[in-house]
């Protein structure tokens, strides 16, 4: 590499972020502390927001955020021309699946084609995007070195540096996580880590390739996903044999070695999603992920178990399910947190809607545009005191703290009749008729 194009860390290296959702703002916020950051995205409505100093999915409070902007450290636009200036670009895109299961690289695509039109000889372009082990240098490269002109390892570079974002999580946030970073080359692969190292707290882990880095993501979340998958499965086991799972599992983590999670519904952009990547690159390989299917097979059958079993529960009380009136609290697709992306509950009130129209979604999180957008679902954010005594089923689909403080019991026409049912498994004792 050339010296002359890359000047050390610190003294001259301008930063663009592509995309500037859950993952892309708070790295351009991060990176805006040590470097002047542009953060690009392609949707007006969200540079707007952003330019007011308000993020609508609450990753970067608005005092922080209006500080980088001005300052002038960091700056949001929807203009490509605007990033042309920089030499360092960190692609933060999603990389959802199709409606076939199978990876959806399209907004992957457009974001290499945005940024090979406006790459220099020397940048280096360094993805955070999901996906499976070789996709940056095979599908996303390409695109870079066809849109440029320029070719690759010899007039630009690339790296890899997996996002881990944890959406609400204001404990494990960008700046204070051990990001893993990679590059083409060992030269590459320093700067990269260098300039993460930069603004990280706890550093980096520098993987030894691309290739590496990128499967390190995709079986983090792979990962959990089987976990989870067991204790849904052992969570039917015991619901079969009259168990109290919760009571199971407290029990089972008093050895020293048992990994405590709890069953649920398996929602979001990446734990839902990224396995999909793996497995179709498995079986491209000729090997069959049979285990990572198996779990993915369960975790998506949880809605229709929570959707059955509130049902069963109904039927034992002598509740009938036709034009019942039911009411769904959450849509989101984790606790107070206002990310609906793939939520499974859009799948329970799908359920419930093929016998009653009678169903109201509750959720003060959840932006109703984005949910009818996504799911065509109506929902509001009624204060529970005003819902009293209208419904025959209640289904606590997600722990918002302001669900768990009110009696949802109170919420039945009838409570020795009705239904309350707790997919979280959160509510006090003698409230919920089941849990998952």
């Amino acid at each position: 590499m050339n010296d002359t194009l890359h000047p050390p860390v610190n003294s001259g290296f301008k930063i663009a972020v592509i995309g500037l959702g859950y993952v892309g703002l708070p790295l351009a916020r991060m990176f805006s502390t040590k470097y002047p950051t542009i953060g690009y995205d392609i949707s007006p409505r969200r540079i707007e927001e952003l330019n007011a100093g308000f993020d609508c999915c609450h990753e970067v409070s608005s005092e922080v955020l209006k500080s980088a902007l001005v300052s002038g450290a960091l700056k949001c636009t929807c203009n490509p021309e605007d990033i042309r200036d920089c030499n360092f670009y960190v692609v933060a895109v999603p990389t959802p699946i199709d409606s076939s299961f199978h990876p959806d690289m399209s907004k992957l695509y457009a974001a290499s084609e945005i940024v090979g039109k406006v790459l220099s000889p020397g940048d280096i372009v360094v993805f955070e995007s999901s996906v499976y082990p070789g996709a940056t240098e095979e599908e996303c490269v390409p695109i870079i070195e066809k849109t440029s002109g320029l070719e690759y390892c010899r007039q630009f570079y690339a790296g890899y540096s997996p996002e881990r974002i944890n959406p609400a999580d204001k404990v494990h946030t960008v700046e204070k996580i051990v990001k893993v970073t990679s590059g083409c080359n060992p030269e590459v692969a320093e700067i990269v880590d260098r300039i993460y190292r930069s603004v990280l707290e706890n550093g980096t882990f520098k993987a030894s390739s691309i290739k590496v880095a990128e499967a390190s993501k995709v079986i983090e979340n792979a990962q959990r996903d089987v976990n989870i998958a067991f204790f849904n499965q052992v969570a039917k086991i015991f619901n079969a044999l009259g168990i109290n799972t919760g009571d199971v599992i407290d029990a089972a983590s008093s050895k020293w070695n048992f990994i405590n999670l709890r069953p649920g519904l398996v929602g979001g952009h990446c734990i839902s999603v990224d396995p999909y990547y793996l497995i179709d690159k498995a079986v491209k390989a000729g090997v069959d992920p049979r285990l990572i299917v198996s779990a993915r097979e369960i975790n998506e059958g949880m809605a229709d178990y929570v959707f059955d079993r509130t049902v069963s529960i109904m039927n034992q009380k002598g509740t009938p399910l036709k034009d019942a009136d039911v009411l769904i609290l959450g849509i989101t697709f984790k606790e107070n947190c206002p990310d609906v992306r793939n939520t499974k509950v859009a799948d329970i009130y799908r359920d419930f809607r093929k016998h009653t129209s009678s169903i109201k979604v509750i959720d003060a999180w959840a932006n109703p545009d984005d949910v009818m957008y996504a799911y065509d679902i109506p929902v509001d954010n009624t204060p529970l005191p005003e819902l009293q005594g209208k419904y025959d089923v209640v289904v606590l689909t997600v722990a918002h703290h302001e669900f768990l403080n009110y009696n949802l019991r109170a919420l039945l026409k009838n409570p020795d009749k009705g239904v309350v049912y707790d997919v979280k498994g959160v509510l006090p004792e003698g409230v919920a008729d089941a849990c998952l």
